[in-house]
């Protein structure tokens, strides 16, 4: 392909074997990966395209979602991107015509046969060189471009060694996309631990997934929240024969007792790991283990090699091992954590104004997070205006962008994650002021469904509103910032 010694080389497409062969094959061969989630629309390629100065992608013709073909070299053109390779959905044949530079992965695949009797020798390179570019939101709307080193992908091995006994032999299953941590951690995590990977090529949500699980004879499962209730809701499980599987594990977003006990009922009551962790942690901070009793919807340890603190009312560190709640920080030093940004300054993100101790400023992360009086930790959501979605990260002020343009009777938004009674995922409220006070024509759920048409259409097609509230005017500050905090307060808990 003629591309220069340690350029970004971004990929498109559902995480099945050709999209893992081309991941390892970009990073062994000297390259940049650039994560880039199958679900996003043209807008958000582009900006993550921009981010990472991309100089080709891997990408398919379309996406089979059951009956279904989607999209997606189509939305990578309109995205403007680089030189695409781009690989048929089912068959031989591509469903799409190409533009004048693309090629197709039959073609790209007939250029190397000429290196077929060449020795390949994977590319030396030092610690604090890139492999990956991820992309985690931010408060100001663009997403942070975040570098993993070759350190990270041993901190994700380390995660699936010391926490989910992962070893060789191992099966293991997670549906992800390695347009997130989860799949590049997935990889490293089974590969470099000496067990494999089950890829299933559809939805999680159906019969055929279990019975993938069933034949694959998986070890460990890897779920979110949303798949599990799903599964309790249709009980498309049911019937399956899960009995290898030694554990489960579950991050993204926040846990719900009931529905996990019901999960560990499919495999003889294996036990659930959590975990928490973040794209710029390269894996968890905190997590269960097989070495102690585990709670359900709780972390028993911080996770090998990282520290955790929870600083009180005053921004300080409370001591260790005293009950409390607060914003969560971390010890300065995290083998495999991010370093730099591309498009943000590091230290100002994570380090600024954070509180010093032993020397050492802390890291800031952003949660809230409990040590109850038992020992384990409960996470609590975002600090800042951050949500987790689906267990996608977003902030409010891409939400309250694209629902400030749906009607044109709505003066202004505003956008708060909520978690349900129970527990379980953040829920998206809608909170929403009218141009006219005294206009009641407005109708609430054909607005809600206009704000999810927009969110879906120009953000990811996973969001959805599950309430909109009218206000008389927005709560705010002496400085005219929106005071969403007060707002989530008063809407914790709704039913």
């Amino acid at each position: 392909m003629g591309l220069e010694k340690g350029c970004a080389i971004a990929i498109d497409m559902p995480m099945h074997v050709d999209a893992v062969v081309i991941y390892l094959a970009i990073v062994l061969a000297g390259y940049v990966v650039v994560s880039i989630a199958d679900s996003f629309s043209a807008p958000e390629i582009s900006t993550r395209l921009r981010l990472s100065k991309a100089k080709a992608i891997f990408t398919q013709d379309h996406i089979i979602r059951g009956k279904k073909r989607i999209p997606l070299y189509s939305r990578v053109v309109e995205a403007k991107s680089p030189m695409a390779i781009v690989i048929p959905c089912s068959g031989s044949n591509i469903g799409a015509e190409l533009r004048d530079g693309d090629i197709s992965w039959d073609y790209f695949l007939e250029r190397a046969k000429e290196f077929k009797n060449c020795e390949f020798t994977a590319r030396e390179q030092p610690v604090d060189a890139y492999t990956n570019i991820l992309f985690s939101s931010g408060t100001t709307g663009e997403p942070k471009a975040i570098p993993w080193t070759q350190a990270t992908p041993l901190k994700a091995a380390a995660d699936g060694w010391s926490h989910l006994d992962i070893r060789k032999g191992d099966v293991i299953v997670w549906p992800t996309n390695l347009g997130w941590m989860m799949g590049p951690w997935l990889v490293y995590a089974s590969l470099l631990n000496g067990a494999s990977i089950a890829l299933y090529n559809g939805s999680p949500l159906v019969s055929g997934f279990a019975k993938f699980v069933q034949d694959a004879k998986v070890t460990m499962l890897g779920v979110v929240p949303s798949i599990v209730r799903s599964w309790k809701s249709t009980n498309c499980v049911s019937g399956y024969d899960w009995s290898t599987i030694r554990c489960f594990s579950s991050s993204g977003e926040a846990s719900n007792v009931d529905e996990y006990l019901w999960l560990m009922g499919r495999a003889n009551y294996k036990p659930v790991i959590e975990m928490c962790g973040g794209t710029e942690i390269g894996g968890a901070f905190s997590a269960g283990s097989f070495l102690q009793a585990q709670s359900l919807s709780s972390f028993s340890s911080q996770c090998m090699g990282c520290t955790l603190y929870i600083l009180d009312n005053n921004g300080y560190p409370m001591p260790k091992n005293k009950p409390g709640i607060g914003e969560l920080a971390l010890g300065p030093v995290m083998f495999g954590a991010s370093k730099t940004l591309l498009n943000g300054n590091h230290h100002d993100v994570y380090f600024k104004g954070m509180p010093t101790l032993n020397g050492e400023v802390l890291r800031r992360h952003g949660d809230i997070f409990e040590l109850t009086s038992n020992g384990y930790y409960h996470a609590h959501g975002r600090a800042d205006d951050t949500m987790n979605i689906g267990g996608i990260k977003i902030s409010s002020i891409e939400i309250e962008r694209v629902c400030n343009e749906v009607d044109d009777r709505v003066f202004e938004t505003t956008a708060i994650g909520v978690p349900p009674l129970g527990g379980g995922p953040e829920q998206l409220v809608v909170f929403f002021v009218l141009k006219d006070s005294n206009d009641t024509t407005i109708d609430l759920n054909q607005l809600r469904l206009s704000f999810n048409l927009g969110l879906q259409k120009k953000l990811n097609p996973l969001f959805k509103v599950t309430r909109v509230v009218p206000l008389s005017s927005l709560p705010r500050t002496a400085t005219n910032k929106i005071m969403r905090r007060v707002l989530r307060q008063q809407f914790s808990h709704f039913e």
